[in-house]
Formats: structure tokens, C-alpha cells, sequence
């Protein structure tokens, strides 16, 4: 059987495909300009900082409904599930390059179809896939350096990690000994 990562996560359906957790973006706001939240108000209410807010909107994902008479920015409940939109794809690691796109697609999910959709996902996937064979290799790798190494009080003169990396030669080495004027006592 299969589980849509978005309701295994708790977030629920609101029709149309809109998938929100309920609660993600509550908290008390005074919404005193006619419903709408100020930026403040909106980034508390789902957990960001305003700064935040502004980065998002200064990169073109999400922008403010109008601006008040004192030039406050105010977000609409529309804005809320957007942003709250952007936070989940955040995530599940998408970048905020990603994020666009899926934000297009979502502004034009009649016409277009779920391959579209999934193809951002599974681009998405198989970057991290790759990072995690890179991110296993740099492991390995830092491993082996660990392993040659002793470890131990002296100087660092004849350190194995060191020696490998200045001669670039692979990671082979043998621990140095030490005599009994190495051994430190406690």
C-alpha cells in the first residue's frame, strides 16, 4: 500500500491538492488590517523569522498582497499557504530554485500534468542520491585517515594525516611508534 509522504507527515488534504498540516502555521496574530498578517505576525505563525520572510520574497517566491497606508507589508491567508508550502519543500530538501518551480507548477496545476511534477521531484531525488555516494566516499575517506594516525602526545611532526595529504599519496601509512618517552601518565 502506498502512503503519501505529505499525510504520513500529519498534513491533511483541503481539496484542489492543497496539502496542510493543521496547526503549522497557527498562533495568535492580531490580523487588525482587515484579516491580513503583518510581516511579523505571518513569520510567527509559522515558525520563521521575518528575515526569512523578506529573503523569500526578495528571491521571488512569495510576496506580500499589499502594503498598508504606512507601507507594512500584509500577507492574505493565501499568502500563509504559500509560505507554508515553501516550508515544507524546504523540508524535504528541495532548493528554493525548486521551490519556484513547483510553485509555478502548483499556480498552474491544470495545466499541467503530475509527470511534470514528478520529474522535479525525482531530479530532486537523484541529486541527494548522488550527494549521499559523495558524502559516503568523503566518510571513507576521512576513516582511513583517522585509522593511520596514533593518536598520540608527540608532535605532529610525523603525522600520518598530515604526511598524506602533503605527499597526496593514498592513505596507507603505518602508525609512527613512539618509545617509552611518549607514553604520558596521569
Amino acid at each position: 500500500m502506498f502512503i503519501c509522504p505529505f499525510y504520513a507527515l500529519g498534513w491533511q488534504s483541503m481539496g484542489k491538492g492543497v496539502i496542510v498540516d493543521s496547526g503549522f502555521c497557527g498562533g495568535i496574530h492580531s490580523r487588525g488590517e482587515k484579516g491580513m498578517y503583518r510581516i511579523g505576525e505571518l513569520a510567527k505563525a509559522c515558525g520563521v523569522k521575518a528575515d526569512t520572510l523578506r529573503f523569500y520574497e526578495k528571491n521571488g517566491l512569495i510576496s506580500p498582497g499589499i502594503r498598508n497606508e504606512s507601507g507594512y507589508r500584509l500577507y492574505s491567508e493565501q499568502d500563509k499557504r504559500r509560505l507554508e508550502f515553501i516550508i515544507r519543500a524546504k523540508s524535504v530538501g528541495f532548493s528554493l530554485a525548486d521551490i519556484g518551480e513547483l510553485l509555478d507548477l502548483d499556480t498552474n496545476k491544470a495545466k499541467v500534468t503530475c509527470q511534470e511534477v514528478k520529474a522535479v521531484a525525482d531530479t530532486k531525488l537523484a541529486q541527494v542520491e548522488q550527494k549521499i555516494i559523495e558524502l559516503t566516499r568523503f566518510r571513507d575517506n576521512l576513516r582511513e585517515l583517522s585509522n593511520i594516525c596514533c593518536g598520540g602526545p608527540r608532535s605532529a611532526e610525523h603525522c600520518a594525516i598530515l604526511e598524506t595529504l602533503e605527499s597526496g599519496a593514498p592513505a596507507h601509512h603505518e602508525h609512527h611508534s613512539h618509545d617509552q618517552n611518549d607514553t604520558v601518565h596521569g
